[in-house]
């Protein structure tokens, strides 16, 4: 078999871009435990595509490492703030990797951490605003190297 460089070029493009795709968190099909936890989360709001961008690899090599920057628009005054972002993943043991409580004395709604991703999965962003409103948005990692065990 020979391998053209060309196919595979466009072959590996096609993947990565797939992998870079959020996906909505609505249409995922979720454990009970996370679902307990956006239940949690939301106390009865349907939250909005809208306004969230996560910035995190495609690919991790250490699912124990997963670095992760989440920034949301919103202009931090004391009449309308981000007051929290939660992190959700779909496929580990414990679903809840962190929340981030703000308070409209910061310059911007951004957070950056480390998270761990038991395997290739997608992992959802809440944000909360101060007006009681709810943001969400997806994104999907692959994990080499899972982060969690059970």
């Amino acid at each position: 078999m020979i391998l053209d460089r060309r196919k595979m070029i466009a072959g590996a493009a096609g993947s990565a871009a797939l992998v870079l795709l959020p996906i909505p968190a609505a249409a995922t099909s979720l454990h009970p435990e996370v679902d307990a936890a956006l239940r949690d989360i939301l106390a009865g709001r349907t939250p909005r595509e809208a306004g969230i961008d996560i910035d995190a690899p495609a690919v991790a090599e250490n699912g124990a490492q997963v670095p992760v920057t989440i920034r949301v628009e919103s202009p931090m005054s004391a009449e309308d703030h981000v007051t929290a972002i939660h992190i959700v993943a779909t496929a580990n043991p414990a679903p809840g990797i962190g929340s981030f409580h703000l308070t409209p004395h910061l310059a911007r709604a951004e957070v950056f951490t480390r998270i761990r991703l038991a395997e290739e999965q997608a992992f959802l962003v809440l944000a909360e605003l101060s007006d009681g409103r709810v943001l969400q948005a997806a994104a999907r990692t692959a994990v080499t190297i899972g982060g969690c065990t059970t």
